[in-house]
């Protein structure tokens, strides 16, 4: 066995780092598919319209006219009748006051996620400057 030495070894590891970058170029990225339009989207790219009940909660999606502060498209999110503040991203995925850092592919998810994420707890009203 050859013996292991310190230039063997940083040769070891760029090439883990060249295969490891090229793998990532070739992949299909996560945001890549977050954009992709999905059941919840018009035939014009906007979401759509929801209210359901989702682990007991009730959760409202609809566009929203005229001015405001509304930020993502022009589009409101409410969990039962709070607004829960949603942010359309430039790769066409969204994310809440709830869950920032964790998109998502619609304001319905971002709903969804968010009824999760508070566990019970209500939704305390954002006030957005």
């Amino acid at each position: 066995m050859p013996e292991l030495t310190r230039r063997r070894v940083l040769g070891a590891a760029a090439a883990l780092a060249t295969a490891a970058g090229a793998q990532a170029l070739t992949a299909p990225s996560a945001s890549a598919s977050a954009a992709r339009p999905t059941a919840d989207e018009h035939h014009h790219g906007g979401p759509e319209a929801f209210d359901e009940v989702f682990r007991g909660r009730r959760i409202e999606g609809r566009p929203v006219t005229g001015g405001g502060h509304h930020h993502g498209g022009e589009y409101a999110v409410f969990i039962d009748g709070v607004e829960l503040h949603v942010m359309s991203n430039a790769d066409g995925s969204w994310i809440s006051v709830v869950s920032h850092y964790d998109p998502v592919p619609t304001p319905r998810a971002a709903a969804r996620a968010a009824v999760v994420e508070l566990q019970g707890a209500p939704l305390v009203p954002f006030a957005a400057n």
